[in-house]
């Protein structure tokens, strides 16, 4: 689906999005009272569920963050970007190196509205309609095409995304179809849940996560499987705190596991 294809009546805030649920957790106020219940009941479920989010966040931030000043990056694709907040990728990668430039990918109308508001102006930017388990189509599109340089190494974030991919959808061949067009030195980022911590957690949020798209956390196995045939930066394949954390505020660095999520970067050589 494509911007062309955005139309109000697709929006429908009586059916909780995980977007504005993640919105509503980290404390932002993009949702509706559907958002809102479903927050309330996964929080109630998973108390830590605040502090992972925080947590993922902080990943997203800093792996952006590598990736511009230490990787040399200057071309994203954030897929999965969700409702704005403070440290959007462009504003770090563009606060690196001013000519980057990044597109958006979601398939949330609200997250859409959003974004083109939040973007309008600034150079080097855009954000577009489609689904991840579409690669093909997020490839293909033309505003992509004007802005990435597919010739040239790009950074792919995939940013607590991949579990809202079931088995069945295959999200490892997502993946592979994703990366394989995409030149030597680019870069893979994934942040993805787990119950690898707490074996009640994929329990939890069938009962009470229930939005556009159910969750399907896996264990870090599974999660390094994404980053087959590429090479991995240190420290690998960690729980969000622990990935190159900074002197930042970060409310589980002395129980990483509470983040029930893995994070890692790699690089195809």
């Amino acid at each position: 689906m494509t911007d062309s294809d955005d139309r109000q009546d697709e929006f429908r805030p009586d059916i909780p999005s995980p977007a504005r649920v993640y919105n509503y957790i980290l404390g932002g106020k993009d949702h509706y009272p559907a958002d809102r219940v479903v927050a309330e009941n996964t929080m109630a479920a998973l108390p830590s569920a605040r502090d992972a989010a925080v947590e993922n966040r902080g990943f997203l931030r800093r792996a952006t963050r590598y990736l511009a000043a230490e990787a040399g990056m200057r071309q994203f694709l954030d897929i999965g970007t969700g409702l704005p907040s403070n440290g959007q990728v462009h504003e770090i990668v563009q606060g690196v190196a001013p000519e980057s430039r990044v597109v958006y990918v979601d398939n949330d109308p609200v997250v859409l509205a959003h974004g083109r508001d939040m973007l309008h102006g600034v150079d080097g930017t855009t954000i577009v309609r489609h689904d991840l388990r579409d690669p093909d189509a997020i490839l293909g599109d033309p505003q992509l095409r004007r802005l990435l340089d597919l010739d040239r190494p790009v950074a792919l974030m995939l940013v607590a995304v991949l579990h809202f991919v079931a088995d069945s959808e295959d999200p490892y061949d997502l993946v592979r179809r994703l990366m394989k067009p995409l030149p030597p030195g680019s870069h893979l980022a994934i942040s993805h849940g787990t119950d690898d911590g707490d074996d009640e957690v994929q329990q939890a949020l069938d009962e009470n996560y229930k939005t556009s798209s159910s969750a399907h956390v896996r264990p870090r196995s599974q999660v390094e499987t994404f980053f087959t045939d590429l090479e991995l930066i240190e420290p690998g394949v960690v729980w969000t705190p622990l990935w190159r954390p900074d002197e930042a505020s970060s409310p589980l660095r002395d129980d990483p596991a509470r983040s029930v999520c893995w994070a890692g970067v790699a690089r195809k050589a």
